[in-house]
């Protein structure tokens, strides 16, 4: 699957990071629907830290459509009631 962090790039992750990244998610989606500003900080932070530094990094020059497209650590907590409800970002 291929991820890109807006701003920073796409990352190729493995099905089994998948399953991490989805735990993550699920927990931003908790966080928004309560209302809980420092956690989902913490785990907006901790979800693209993971891509980071568990994906591979994709070449600028290799143009690839994006799975999915994670929303940077600025995101508001208001903008994040948007994108983060339901199943969250990460498909399962």
């Amino acid at each position: 699957m291929i991820i890109r962090i807006m701003g920073e790039g796409q990352y190729r992750v493995s099905s089994a990071l998948l399953d991490d990244l989805n735990l993550i998610d699920d927990r931003i989606v908790e966080d928004v629907a309560k209302e809980d500003e420092a956690g989902y900080r913490e785990d907006l932070s901790r979800l693209i830290q993971a891509i980071k530094e568990k994906g591979e990094p994709i070449r600028s020059e290799e143009i690839l459509e994006s799975d999915v497209i994670v929303p940077p650590e600025d995101l508001t907590l208001e903008e994040a009631e948007r994108v983060f409800r339901g199943s969250g970002l990460i498909p399962m």
